[in-house]
């Protein structure tokens, strides 16, 4: 039950599609839930698009991506060369067009946070891991499940 990567991609728009592919497929095919997969799959999108927008490339000239799924939890990481602002939740108005992304993994993430190494900046979040019963034993959720009563 555990997955883990580290992908180093181009500092271009079309390297967000390429780490939603490698991240859903990489944590499906390790057995996480369907629903899980697209909220960590949805974290990592936004903090790649906000590297993108908002920082430098790292040295290399490529921004780093990396997850790691444990039995309790899935952890994604964009590593990127910094930038001029700390990455922080906005309060967008409604007319606003963007400014919502940390906001969407605040929501999401039981946790979040930014790290800085040197001339890297780490912008990462944790989500707690949700895998299908094993074994025959239900375990607690916070997913309701629908039964079939006849």
């Amino acid at each position: 039950m555990s997955a883990s990567s580290v992908v180093m991609l181009p500092y271009a728009p079309s390297s967000v599609a390429v780490a939603r592919q490698r991240l859903s497929a990489d944590l499906s095919s390790a057995g996480l839930l369907a629903s899980a997969v697209d909220d960590v799959v949805l974290i990592m999108s936004e903090l790649l698009s906000n590297a993108l927008r908002h920082a430098h490339p790292l040295p290399s000239g490529q921004l780093k991506v990396a997850w790691l799924c444990s039995d309790s939890q899935v952890e994604v990481a964009v590593s990127d060369g910094g930038a001029y602002t700390e990455p922080r939740a906005g309060r967008p108005t409604l007319s606003s067009l963007g400014g919502r992304g940390l906001g969407i993994v605040e929501y999401l993430a039981e946790r979040w946070g930014v790290r800085h190494e040197e001339e890297t900046t780490t912008v990462w979040a944790v989500v707690p891991a949700s895998w299908p019963a094993q074994n025959g034993h239900h375990e607690l959720s916070e997913t309701p499940v629908l039964r079939e009563v006849g």
